[in-house]
């Protein structure tokens, strides 16, 4: 299945040819499966809807905090709030809870989102964003946090673009689960992880959604499905891969949830899973989004 799109916004806002962006060969078959499979997990938690409307409060969450250049003055309690719905960043950002990390933070997120509207520099920004950090294994989660920010403040704009999506480097994510192919598990997959790249993704996510039937909130829809796709991988591997992250799962959507950040809140008193430096639990109240 291969149905990347040929047109492109130029200057002005002008859709032109675009021969340059990626071709994308899915596997109409995987993506089927992943579907069913989602759509039968889902209902153990009051199905589909429920999770596309998790996705769309996560983004609405998002907005709130850093809207209105928020994001210019954000406090220890909105990067706090944040991170307990980035499954990946809210293990490794504790050194970076305190006046000095939060002025770093601060600065990054206005290099995000000073110019949101310009996609074009969405590459180069997220570059920008990651120099800020040291460059070393503990902090992979920095480009993550800009992915998320990016597409939960513009999910219009911005598609997802997280490292478990696709991560050209060491060529892995949903992408190459959904690859099609005899030998993907050993062949390297020639797509970049740009911004041109993750768009094209979703076009060919919506498009096959929309195929079969899905017509609302097609965004988050396909999130969610690509979530799904990665955590079948995951689950697949006997829960090795990334054990740091993933336990062993209690219900058929416990890793697609922790994915997306939809484990983030538990219990009644709003625990959360994000935790400072010397282990404690941040609690926030009525922050719960799935149970």
């Amino acid at each position: 299945m291969a149905m990347a799109a040929m047109l492109a916004t130029g200057k002005g806002g002008v859709l032109v040819p675009d021969t340059a962006r990626p071709r994308l060969d899915l596997s109409g078959e995987l993506l089927d499966n992943a579907l069913t499979g989602l759509t039968q997990g889902a209902e153990v938690l009051g199905g589909v809807e429920r999770y596309v409307q998790a996705l769309q409060l996560k983004s609405a969450l998002f907005k709130d905090l850093l809207g209105e250049e928020k994001y210019k003055a954000i406090d220890l309690d909105g990067v706090m709030t944040l991170s307990t719905f980035m499954s990946p960043v809210r293990r490794r950002i504790a050194p970076y809870l305190d006046t000095k990390g939060l002025a770093l933070l601060r600065e990054g997120f206005a290099i995000l989102l000073d110019d949101i509207r310009n996609t074009a520099s969405a590459d180069q920004r997220m570059k920008d964003f990651c120099k800020l950090f040291p460059q070393d294994r503990k902090h992979f989660f920095v480009r993550d946090l800009a992915a998320e920010v990016l597409h939960n403040f513009d999910p219009e704009r911005y598609p997802l673009m997280c490292r478990w999506v696709w991560d050209s480097k060491v060529n892995t994510g949903a992408l190459r689960e959904i690859w099609f192919g005899d030998e993907v598990d050993h062949m390297t997959i020639d797509v970049p992880d740009n911004f041109e790249a993750f768009i094209v993704l979703r076009e060919e996510i919506c498009s096959f959604l929309s195929a079969r039937g899905a017509f609302r909130d097609l965004l988050f829809h396909s999130d969610l499905l690509l979530a799904q796709i990665y955590s079948n991988y995951i689950c697949a591997q006997g829960g090795s891969y990334l054990r740091t992250d993933f336990s062993a799962p209690q219900d058929p959507m416990q890793y697609t949830r922790r994915l997306l950040g939809l484990d983030g809140v538990t219990g009644e008193a709003g625990r959360t899973k994000l935790k400072s430096i010397d282990g404690k639990a941040f609690v926030i109240a009525d922050m719960k989004l799935l149970g």
